[in-house]
């Protein structure tokens, strides 16, 4: 790992909850960021301030998410998504995390990821689908 790659380490991403990021199923008046959107701008957050402290050829992956999503932000609004490095575990990184909007905490907990070779990855990928389309996985 990375010499630069240590507990502490900070991001703070600022994100504009557009119509694709919120809910439709409650109707236009009541469309708010949808927990999904959020999570997923979470893990980029992440994975970004990872990328900035390891290797080329290196990337992440998420697993693990214990998330708190006690706000509720409208369509035109803004968050911001707050990170910090607490863990490094060998390839295995966690992070505290926050989001906030102009009036209120809107999310907290904790995000896991685990920092993987691309190519070894793909490779591993590939096999697996060989094995998926042999047949020797069997639906249901």
């Amino acid at each position: 790992m990375s010499e630069t790659l240590k507990p502490g380490l900070t991001a703070t991403r600022h994100v504009e909850i557009d119509r694709e990021r919120t809910i439709s199923f409650m109707g236009d008046d009541c469309r708010v960021y949808a927990t999904p959107k959020l999570l997923y701008d979470l893990e980029y957050v992440c994975r970004d301030l990872l990328l900035e402290h390891i290797e080329p050829g290196k990337d992440s992956v998420g697993t693990r998410v214990e998330l708190d999503h006690v706000g509720a932000t409208l369509m035109g609004m803004w968050v911001d998504i707050s990170v910090t490095l607490t863990e490094v575990n060998g390839g295995a990184v966690s992070f505290d995390f926050s989001v906030r909007d102009a009036l209120e905490e809107v999310a907290r907990g904790k995000h896991h990821r685990f920092i993987v070779g691309i190519e070894k990855t793909a490779q591993r990928l590939k096999a697996k689908l060989a094995k998926a389309q042999s047949g020797a996985v069997k639906p249901g």
